[in-house]
C-alpha cells in the first residue's frame, strides 16, 4: 500500500457536467478516513493547473480533481513531474481517463479509494503540444473536432454524452476530406486520406473496454496516430466494431514525436477544447504524472472500508 494520505487538495470545475451533492459525499467519505481536506474552485481556464501547482507547493499528500476531462488535464499539467499522485473524481459528461484507469464511476467510491489499502499509484504518460500546452487524452482533428465545438454545455449538462452523438449527427452531412502528411519522430512520413484524425495519449472511447486499438497505452511512452478516412454511420459501426475486435485495425502508427499537417486544414479540439487548426506537433511525456488508480485485487473492498470506519451520526 502506498504511504499514508492525511492531507488532500480537492480542485472542483462548478461549471461540470454532473448535478451531485459533491461537497457532501466529499466530507463524508475524507471524514471517515480522518483526512483534512480544502477546496478550491476553478472560475476560468488556468485556475486549476495553478491550484494544482500552489498545492504541491504547500506539502499536501495528494490533489484531488473533479470535473471533466479538461479539468483534469489542466490540474495534471500542474503536476508534471511531480511526486505527489492525483485523485480524478470523475465530475464531467465523458469521464474518458477515469474510465481509461479503472477509476470508479460512482463518486463515493472514488473518494473512498484515496484512502485505503484498495488502491495503487500508477505512472502515466500525457503529451505536449508544441512547447506549452499538454494533454492527457488525445488531439482530435477534423470530424472529431467539429463534433466537439457542436457539443454545448447546456446539452452535455442534460443528457451527458450523449450529447457528442447528437453533435456527431449533425456534423455528419458537412464533414469533408483533407490528406494527411505525418511526419513521425522527425523522420519516416506517411500519407493518408481522411475525415478525421487522432493523436491521442489514450483511445479509450470512455465505455470500460472499448479502444479504437488494442495496441495502446497511456503508460507506453508512446503517442498513437490513427486515421478514419470516411466518416458515415457505417465507418462509425466499423470503428465501433474494430473496438470490440470485431474488425481489422484502423490506420495506425506509433511515435515519440509527431507532427501532422492536413490538405486542406482541419480543426483541433485538446482534451475536449477547440484549440486551432492543424498543423500540429505532440510529443509525448513519459511517466509524466501518478494517479491513484484502483488495485484489481482489492478494489471491492474500498467502499466497505470507509463504511465500517464512518463515524455515527453527526
Amino acid at each position: 500500500m502506498p504511504d499514508s494520505i492525511k492531507t488532500v487538495q480537492v480542485i472542483i470545475n462548478p461549471a461540470s457536467g454532473q448535478d451531485a451533492p459533491m461537497l457532501a459525499i466529499m466530507n463524508r467519505a475524507f471524514r471517515a478516513a480522518k483526512v483534512d481536506w480544502d477546496v478550491k474552485l476553478t472560475k476560468e481556464a488556468g485556475d486549476a493547473e495553478r491550484f494544482a501547482r500552489e498545492a504541491i507547493a504547500a506539502g499536501v499528500d495528494a490533489v484531488g480533481v473533479y470535473g471533466g476531462d479538461g479539468t483534469v488535464m489542466e490540474v495534471a499539467s500542474g503536476m508534471n513531474g511531480a511526486d505527489v499522485p492525483l485523485a480524478i473524481f470523475p465530475g464531467g459528461s465523458a469521464n474518458v481517463m477515469s474510465v481509461e484507469l479503472g477509476i470508479p464511476g460512482n463518486l463515493e467510491e472514488a473518494v473512498a479509494l484515496v484512502c485505503s489499502d484498495a488502491r495503487q499509484i500508477r505512472q502515466i504518460d500525457m503529451g505536449r503540444l508544441g512547447d506549452q500546452q499538454m494533454f492527457m487524452l488525445r488531439l482530435g482533428i477534423g470530424f472529431f473536432a467539429e463534433t466537439t465545438k457542436g457539443a454545448d454545455r447546456e446539452v452535455k449538462n442534460r443528457v451527458g454524452v450523449l450529447a457528442y452523438g447528437l453533435s456527431a449527427l449533425q456534423a455528419l452531412p458537412k464533414a469533408q476530406k483533407s490528406v494527411y502528411t505525418i511526419t513521425l519522430d522527425g523522420g519516416e512520413t506517411v500519407q493518408a486520406e481522411g475525415m478525421a484524425a487522432f493523436i491521442a495519449n489514450s483511445i479509450n472511447l470512455g465505455v470500460p473496454g472499448l479502444t479504437l486499438t488494442k495496441k495502446a497505452s497511456v503508460s507506453d511512452g508512446l503517442l498513437d496516430v490513427i486515421v478514419l478516412s470516411d466518416i458515415t454511420i457505417g465507418s462509425l459501426m466499423q470503428a465501433a466494431a474494430n473496438a470490440v475486435g470485431l474488425a481489422q485495425d484502423l490506420p495506425h502508427w506509433q511515435a515519440k514525436s509527431i507532427k501532422l499537417e492536413a490538405d486542406p486544414p482541419q480543426s483541433i479540439e485538446c482534451d475536449g477544447e477547440i484549440i486551432h487548426d492543424t498543423p500540429v506537433t505532440a510529443t509525448v511525456v513519459p511517466n509524466a504524472v501518478r494517479v491513484i488508480v484502483p488495485n484489481p485485487e482489492t478494489i471491492d473492498d474500498a467502499a466497505e472500508q470507509v463504511k465500517a470506519a464512518e463515524p455515527k451520526g453527526d
